[in-house]
This record gives C-alpha cells, structure tokens and sequence, in this order.
C-alpha cells in the first residue's frame, strides 16, 4: 500500500520582484524536512515536483538530506493558481507586489489584515460571476489538480512504490484535500491558509483511490526549530 506525501513548498519571498524562489528560512525548512524525511522513510520514494522554481529547490534541499539518488519528475500540472493575478483582480493596485506588501508591513494585525484580504480574493475568484477575467479559472484549477490527483493514483496503483512524494503548493493541496473530502470552495481556501511551509499532509492510497491519513503535519520543525515556522 503506498502512502503519498504531499508537501508544500519553502517559504517564499513574498513581495519580492520575484516570489517564485526560496527565501534563506525556506531553504531552512526544506533542509529540516529532508532530515524528517530521513527518519520516516525507509526506501527511496518516488518524487514528483511541480514546476515552479520553489516547487524544484525544495525538493533538491530536502532529498539531498534523505536521498539525494531519488529521481525528481517535473509535472507543471502540481503548479500552485497565481496568486499574484487573483490579487490584482480583487485589488488592482496589487499589481504590483510590493505594495501588498507594505500594507501588511503597516497593518496593526498583519496577518489578520492578509487573511481577510486573501478570503475577499478567493471568493471573487471562485464565485462565478468573474472566470472570464483570469489567465485560469476556479473550475480550471480546480479540474487541474483533481485530474493531477487521479492521474497519481493510477500510476502508483500500476507501479506500487511503498512512498511517493509530490512537491507542491497550498492552494493545490487544499484543493486535493477539498475533493476527497468534498468541501465547498470556502472550506477549501480555509484550509489553504492554514498550511504551513513544508509541512506535510498525508494519503494512503486504496486501490486507485486516495484516504486522507493527515492534514499540515509540522511537527518536525515545531519540536526543533519553532521559529521557523511561516504560513506565507
């Protein structure tokens, strides 16, 4: 029976020109997982990561901990929505991102003040009214990572690895997370904001189908290094 992981990126530099890489605390998570990694699995997995150059660096650091022979297979379909274009969307001045950034920086309760900024987002994005004005729609992502999902499950169904690895986004673990629990959109995203950076959510596959075993597990780096736990 093979156990999935699907685990969520480093953290990112969030407001930077570009977000898609790693920032120094990220690049610490991903070394602290392959550690964790190294003491849980007990044969080489097989690893998937999605395209993005987050996706890719937190798989390199975090297998070079564990098993740096393991064979990373690059699949953009495990690619997070952007984010950035949701945002501008919902707030056109947040075309630029440093200035989401800033407002955070000034907020009395930055994480409060993301948070609801991030819901208002979600929901224009998701509601219906508004799928023509984006590069790809809720139903399009949403079809995307379930499509990415099944198309796992049958590969590891046919090849039976003891562990697969996928090296991925929140939004689209949510989103894996939303459809073998059938959530509604809303429920999805709450998810979405609760996971932390590289943590791990956890599915055991039945046949050519996938349980939920665990949800955001970051343990590994609570019990060690608390301060370098993030969200964003």
């Amino acid at each position: 029976m093979t156990t999935i992981y699907l685990v969520r990126h480093g953290q990112a530099s969030f407001g930077a020109e570009s977000y898609d890489q790693l920032s120094p605390n990220g690049e610490l998570q991903a070394k602290l997982l392959g550690q964790y990694f190294n003491q849980i699995l007990k044969e080489t997995p097989f690893v998937i990561s999605g395209g993005m150059q987050r996706h890719q660096q937190t798989a390199q650091i975090a297998l070079e901990e564990c098993f740096p022979e393991a064979e990373i297979q690059i699949r953009p379909e495990w690619n997070e929505f952007n984010h950035e274009q949701v945002f501008a969307r919902y707030e056109p001045r947040f075309q630029q991102p440093e200035l989401l950034k800033a407002d955070v920086a000034q907020a009395t309760n930055p994480r409060d003040y993301l948070a609801k900024f991030f819901e208002g987002a979600i929901q224009r994005w998701t509601g219906g009214a508004y799928h023509h004005e984006y590069d790809e729609s809720w139903p399009h992502f949403k079809h995307r990572v379930e499509n990415a999902l099944q198309q796992l499950c049958t590969t590891l169904q046919q090849s039976k690895p003891r562990y697969a690895v996928i090296f991925t986004s929140g939004g689209v673990i949510s989103v894996a997370t939303g459809s073998i629990l059938g959530l509604s959109p809303e429920k999805t995203f709450a998810l979405n904001w609760a996971i932390t950076n590289t943590s791990i959510t956890s599915l055991r596959l039945v046949g050519d189908q996938p349980q939920l075993l665990s949800l955001n597990e970051h343990h590994f780096i609570k019990a060690i290094r608390p301060e370098l736990l993030t969200w964003l």
